[in-house]
């Protein structure tokens, strides 16, 4: 029964990782800053587990651009993919494993966020360098961080914010 949980909450995930950037559609400078679609990515692995999450996180930018032909495959969605794999994984993995009071929300949700980060800004190199463009660190910084800032607060405050509106409902451990 809990698989099928899993597997039912995991659709809906996948779903709302298709959809939620058409709120921020209309403006891309807007969706690259607020992050839509790592939100429900990173509650994937949350509530679901790692396996979960690593797999909606790698399919949902593949599946939008295959579906929307937004973000472009070649090399946006195809590197968000292991951006956004490695935060269901590591969301998964280490919230599981730590504590799960807010503090142990707070380190899982910016470990997973860092790596992610760095998941996409090593597989950006490759594949920027494959097309012959340079991938600098300064885009790295400026794509990772600086313009996500606004999209990495927000994550910081809702996230755990729903986690612990589940947990205090007694939801959170039915999953």
């Amino acid at each position: 029964m809990k698989s099928t949980k899993q597997l039912a909450l995991s659709a809906f995930f996948l779903a709302s990782g298709l959809l939620l950037p058409f709120l921020t559609g209309q403006i891309p400078s807007l969706g690259n800053k607020l992050l839509p679609m790592h939100f429900p990515i990173l509650l994937c692995g949350f509530i679901c587990g790692w396996k979960y999450g690593l797999a909606v996180g790698f399919i949902a930018p593949l599946l939008r651009s295959i579906l929307f032909a937004m973000p472009p495959m070649f090399p946006i969605a195809a590197s968000m993919a292991f951006e956004l794999a490695v935060y269901g994984l590591l969301t998964g993995l280490l919230f599981y494993r730590f504590s799960k009071r807010t503090a142990g929300i707070y380190f899982t949700l910016i470990v997973s966020m860092i790596g992610g980060r760095l998941a996409w800004g090593a597989v950006s190199y490759v594949l920027y360098g494959l097309r012959g463009s340079d991938f600098t660190f300064q885009l790295f910084l400026a794509g990772a961080f600086t313009n996500a800032a606004p999209g990495i607060i927000l994550q910081l405050i809702l996230i755990p914010a729903i986690l612990v509106a589940l947990r205090r409902a007694r939801l959170l451990e039915r999953i």
